[in-house]
């Protein structure tokens, strides 16, 4: 079966959560560092595809899902439903606790489950929409990435969503390049990279 792109259905959140784990902040493969391997999943994946499945895309094989794209319309918004519906079911689940110095990263991202920054930011009201996107490496460099991205910028401009931002680590130079080639801009770095943003 030939890789093809679609609109999320609700079976596609283990895949995501899949993808979710296997590929860094920088674009690559890496060997899961995680006792619970769906923290990663619930920070940057789930929360998007629950609250707003109308903004998540999917590339397919007859692997699984090998990529996806989630989005919301208004962090803002977002922001809000997470705090009332997402975070208190996690922050129970998974309670605080200190580096058992074995390697793995639960610890960092429990922390940011119980400590996850909702502050209103100044690009929220120009570009309010927010994206996440992972490519498993069997699917970069095929132009899935333009696809996912090309299927959620229709969608948005469908709701007259003004502008989307998103974050990239700064190690990851092939995703900058693909985001500069989109027209996206640099609205502030962060030790850990930048935040772009488009005008739709």
């Amino acid at each position: 079966m030939a890789a093809h792109l679609r609109p999320y259905h609700p079976a596609d959140l283990a895949g995501i959560y899949r993808v979710c784990l296997l590929v860094d902040g920088a674009g690559r493969a890496e060997a899961p560092r995680f006792h619970a391997p769906d923290l990663p999943g619930h920070l940057y994946a789930g929360p998007y595809a629950v609250a707003d499945p109308g903004l998540a895309f999917v590339v397919a094989d007859e692997h699984g899902i090998g990529g996806y794209i989630v989005a919301t319309a208004c962090t803002e918004e977002f922001l809000g439903w997470a705090r009332e519906h997402w975070w208190p079911v996690l922050r129970e689940q998974y309670p605080r606790h200190r580096d058992p110095g074995d390697g793995t990263l639960d610890h960092r991202y429990v922390d940011v489950i119980h400590d996850y920054p909702d502050a209103p930011r100044p690009w929220f009201a120009s570009h309010p929409a927010q994206a996440h996107i992972k490519l498993t490496a069997r699917l970069q460099g095929s132009g899935w990435g333009h696809r996912l991205m090309s299927a959620l910028i229709a969608s948005l401009r469908e709701r007259q969503v003004p502008g989307l931002h998103l974050g990239v680590a700064e190690t990851n130079g092939r995703a900058l390049a693909f985001y500069a080639a989109l027209g996206f801009t640099e609205a502030e770095r962060h030790p850990w990279g930048r935040t772009l943003v488009l005008d739709l």
